[in-house]
């Protein structure tokens, strides 16, 4: 089987046309497709009518599939995840529903699992209901912001290792917003400021929302490099917005790129998006 790569933007994003997620796929596509996963770090496969199975089995052909966390709003232990505003009868959640303010943590830039102990390797999110105006999802290069980098600043950040926190990330919305049990689930972990994607050889930035501050310097010099980093991977010219259509299927790279999801209004429409995760393939601190 055999696919067409058609790039979305100068350095992140590729639209793959020409294959169906719901037939079986050769070893040797998936094989191609990690790499062109690394290459461009979002890949978007459109008018794929894909059940919670089919999604399972392709992203088990990626790689390996890391479950849900069960205190998790969105899972249950399960592989699927399900984003959504609707409640159990179907009706719309209000936006200030407790549940739906933990998710306004989705709309700062993150990388998935950065706070994870093995960050996730990469996301798969199937689009089942999408608002007619607002909700798409941005992404933004880590790898082409580090290539931009002065050689001065890569220097500077050679070797610095910054600690990540869910929590924190949640704090910034509202306090409280995670359970005990949530907590104790996700403690905060060390990451690398800067890793290597092994299938492309290429450096790439580890920053965002669940970022809090970097080991060894003063907690507000290390907080500004933070931001600084930050703003300048998410500048425009390094960014793909995605347009969501039903049936669309995302797939991205979470060592090569961060995202976050955009506003719409959550008091008319709905948005359900179901996602699996890859589990990471090492650590990125000794």
């Amino acid at each position: 089987m055999t696919f067409t790569i058609r790039k979305l933007t100068e350095h992140i994003g590729a639209e793959i046309r020409d294959i169906a997620l719901t037939s079986p796929i050769r070893r040797e596509t998936f094989a191609q497709l990690r790499i062109t996963l690394a290459e461009h770090a979002v890949l978007v496969f459109h008018d794929q009518q894909i059940t919670d199975e089919q999604h399972v089995a392709f992203t088990e052909g990626l790689g390996e599939i890391e479950m849900t966390m069960r205190n998790d709003p969105i899972g249950d232990g399960g592989p699927v995840g399900v984003l959504t505003n609707l409640d159990e009868n179907g009706e719309l959640i209000p936006p200030d529903d407790p549940r739906m303010v933990y998710h306004q943590g989705n709309g700062l830039w993150h990388s998935d699992g950065s706070f994870k102990r093995v960050p996730l390797k990469g996301s798969l999110l199937a689009a089942k209901v999408v608002p007619p105006e607002g909700g798409g999802t941005e992404f933004a290069s880590l790898c082409a912001a580090y290539a931009n980098l002065s050689e001065e600043k890569k220097r500077r950040l050679d070797g610095l290792v910054a600690e990540h926190s869910l929590a924190h990330s949640r704090d910034q919305i509202a306090p409280n917003l995670m359970s005990n049990a949530f907590l104790e689930e996700t403690p905060s972990q060390n990451q690398a400021l800067v890793r290597t994607v092994p299938e492309t050889g290429k450096k790439a930035l580890l920053v965002g929302s669940y970022a809090t501050h970097i080991i060894g310097l003063p907690l507000e010099e290390g907080k500004a490099l933070l931001k600084e980093l930050l703003d300048w991977s998410t500048q425009p010219q390094f960014v793909y917005r995605h347009k969501w259509r039903a049936n669309d299927l995302v797939v991205y790279d979470n060592r090569c790129c961060l995202h976050r999801a955009r506003p719409w209004d959550g008091h008319k429409y709905a948005r359900v998006l179901h996602r699996t995760t890859l589990a990471g393939d090492g650590r990125t601190v000794a």
